[in-house]
């Protein structure tokens, strides 16, 4: 887990999503804004129609932000929000579905050290 002020709340989420720059992949879109900081701060957002059960979103959640804890070492000043689209099905005993989200995050995340 990553550290609170890393964390965006949902009132930052809303501004994010307002305001923002997306960026797409098969499954997922990084909406991103520049911030006041000068470090980067990250939402997910997992829907119930994306997963069932508490305990599988908190599972994804605490997978992107360990693999969004690298992309903290750059001090760009961004806010990024990620948005699991809603046609997919995300389970923690699935394999294919843990490497799927896996390498949607990477996609994104090397996506926006691009263009920053």
């Amino acid at each position: 887990m990553i550290k609170k002020i890393f964390r965006l709340n949902e009132n930052e989420v809303k501004k994010v999503l307002k305001y923002s720059k997306p960026f797409f992949s098969y499954w997922m879109v990084a909406n991103s804004v520049q911030n006041k900081f000068s470090y980067n701060r990250f939402a997910i957002i997992l829907s119930s129609k994306t997963v069932n059960h508490n305990v599988t979103r908190n599972f994804f959640r605490r997978k992107m932000f360990d693999m969004a804890s690298e992309y903290l070492s750059s001090h760009h000043g961004k806010d990024i929000v990620f948005v699991v689209k809603k046609q997919t099905k995300l389970d923690k005993k699935d394999f294919g579905s843990i490497t799927t989200f896996e390498k949607d995050v990477s996609f994104l995340l090397k996506k926006l050290n691009t263009n920053i």
